[in-house]
């Protein structure tokens, strides 16, 4: 298995389950252990709260069970991570603050988000975290 440990937003899972390219590989490139992603309680709570939304996946290749089975599938892969320190204030959006406390707390290389312009705009920089988009993520396994 490689090394590299990842934090997955949860808009790259939800573009997994539209089936859009690079999302599905980022979450496949998890499940065949090409990395490592971390998970924890904020993150969880945030994914479990997003699949459940019907309205996000009228379009959707995947029903709700099939979704679920999906987290349930990516879960398993995941390393749980405890995070003991919140780093505030820190990104313009308070809903991401807690994907750069668990890639701390997991010594994350990379998070891998489409919301780049938000994530990558921190008051406070973590080296060697890398924010980066699932295209990117992509080059450099």
């Amino acid at each position: 298995m490689n090394d590299m440990r990842i934090v997955v937003d949860t808009n790259v899972l939800v573009g997994a389950c539209l089936g859009t390219g690079a999302a599905s590989h980022v979450i496949a490139a998890c499940l065949r252990g090409q990395c490592k992603p971390l998970m924890g309680t904020a993150l969880l709570t945030e994914y479990e709260d997003v699949m459940a939304r019907s309205e996000l996946f009228g379009q959707c290749r995947l029903n709700l069970k099939e979704r679920n089975d999906l987290l349930d599938i990516f879960l398993s892969t995941c390393e749980w991570t405890r995070v003991y320190y919140i780093w505030r204030p820190n990104l313009p959006d308070e809903a991401d603050n807690h994907l750069i406390e668990l890639a701390v707390a997991g010594g994350a290389d990379l998070i891998v988000t489409r919301n780049l312009r938000d994530v990558q705009r921190g008051e406070l920089k973590f080296p060697p975290l890398r924010v980066i988009s699932p295209e990117d993520f992509l080059k450099e396994i």
